[in-house]
């Protein structure tokens, strides 16, 4: 199996993208993709969260647009807790890591920004939607 690429797409906060990368190198992921950082990278509060993850363990690529994150990605999961107007496949996390693991190629698990999460532009790149069981009345989770 290769080990999927976590891809956040316009991260805004560099604290929030060091602690994405130790929880990263806490199970072993090493491939970390930005899609237009809100404050560019090489982010120094990204480093000082990870915890030593960053650079050491988990490397970090930066890409323009989606499109260019996932170019090389046969499998892709959207996150998302809002309901979309796709007729995509949702599935939970044990269905996800079946499918990666049955992948003889790269898959991706795209996050949104702290903000507004992920765009419909990039839902609609995904061939399913990842859904975590939270509390309806409060399904904001951190980035992280």
């Amino acid at each position: 199996m290769i080990p999927p690429a976590f891809i956040l797409v316009v991260p805004q906060l560099g604290e929030n993208i060091g602690a994405a990368a130790r929880v990263m190198a806490n199970f072993g992921l090493t491939d970390l993709r930005l899609v237009a950082p809100r404050d560019g990278w090489p982010n120094p509060a990204a480093e000082t969260m990870s915890a030593g993850a960053l650079p050491d363990v988990v490397s970090v690529s930066v890409f323009e647009t989606v499109e260019e994150a996932i170019a090389d990605c046969a499998l892709v999961f959207a996150t998302t807790a809002r309901p979309r107007e796709m007729e995509k496949p949702v599935v939970g996390a044990s269905e996800a890591i079946t499918r990666i693991r049955a992948t003889p190629a790269r898959a991706a698990v795209l996050f949104g920004g702290e903000r507004a999460g992920l765009p419909n532009e990039a839902v609609a790149l995904a061939d399913a939607i990842l859904s975590y069981p939270v509390n309806r009345a409060f399904a904001s989770l951190n980035l992280a």
